[in-house]
């Protein structure tokens, strides 16, 4: 089992930056994708941006030009810097690892971390 410790949330005025970290540990076999999605009251979740082992990135067009995913592959960690935030950003942030395992595909999630913007 993996497990997900989210970190680096919480209040910000709009124009601010905040950095968002998600370190994986537990029985880990071999990480794949890591990234973050997000959920606004009222809303479903939605991709925020995801990064792959081979290097991919995949973010929403929302978030592009503002937010930067990177990864730590030595220590299991995925980070999202998040620059220029607006109100509509404001939302809980879930990390996201997909690992194989044993010739399945396995997906966590952690247990988020709230993002609010506001004056």
């Amino acid at each position: 089992q993996v497990q997900l410790v989210e970190s680096g949330g919480g209040l910000v005025q709009p124009g601010g930056s905040l950095r968002l970290s998600c370190a994986a540990s537990g029985t880990i076999f071999t990480i794949d994708v890591m990234g973050w999605y997000r959920q606004a009251p009222g809303k479903q979740r939605e991709l925020v941006a995801t990064l792959g082992s081979g290097g991919t990135t995949n973010s929403a067009d929302s978030v592009k030009g503002r937010f930067t995913i990177s990864r730590d592959n030595a220590k299991n960690t995925v980070f999202l810097q998040m620059n220029s935030l607006k109100p509509e950003d404001t939302a809980v942030y879930y990390c996201y690892v997909g690992e194989v395992r044993n010739s399945r595909y396995l997906n966590y999630w952690g247990q988020g971390t709230q993002v609010t913007v506001s004056p």
